[in-house]
């Protein structure tokens, strides 16, 4: 059985690889686990924060549970930089946890992709910062008005 093609595919130019991070970004904002999980190979390798996980049943597992802490999870993702099969990105969320703090969370991805362009491995690198609910910058899924547009560092 072969995996269905998940375009655009490497090698990436520049066009495609905004494709591919406005895609994660765009899957990662619906808070859909099922979803999301399926932009990765049934054996893709994760490090998130401090865990490891292999496969998709474990991709889904660990975003549920990362949504049932997150509350109003909203995402922005930033191309960095790519070559053939991979992409770096920068990206920041914001959510607000169970007692209503908000949190802004920095973070940086390394992404590795088959041919068929299922992401094979992910690695995230992830701080958080409290903020208060006044600081919010990102209210849900990003409007087209601001694809492309670079958020600020802080």
């Amino acid at each position: 059985m072969t995996s269905p093609v998940r375009p655009p595919v490497p090698p990436f130019t520049r066009e495609t690889a905004l494709v591919k991070v406005q895609a994660a970004e765009d899957a990662w904002n619906t808070r859909d686990p099922q979803k999301v999980a399926l932009a990765y190979t049934p054996d893709s390798v994760w490090r998130n924060r401090d865990t490891f996980v292999t496969g998709r049943a474990a991709i889904v597992a660990l975003l549920t549970a990362k949504w049932e802490r997150e509350l109003d999870y909203a995402l922005r993702k930033e191309l960095w930089a790519f070559d053939g099969d991979r992409i770096a990105v920068r990206f920041q969320y914001e959510c607000r946890d169970r007692d209503g703090q908000w949190w802004r969370s920095h973070g940086n991805e390394l992404w590795e992709f088959t041919a068929d362009g299922l992401m094979s491995r992910r690695e995230a690198s992830i701080d958080d910062v409290r903020i208060a609910e006044s600081d919010r910058r990102v209210h849900g899924p990003r409007p087209e008005s601001e694809r492309g547009v670079t958020f600020p560092l802080r």
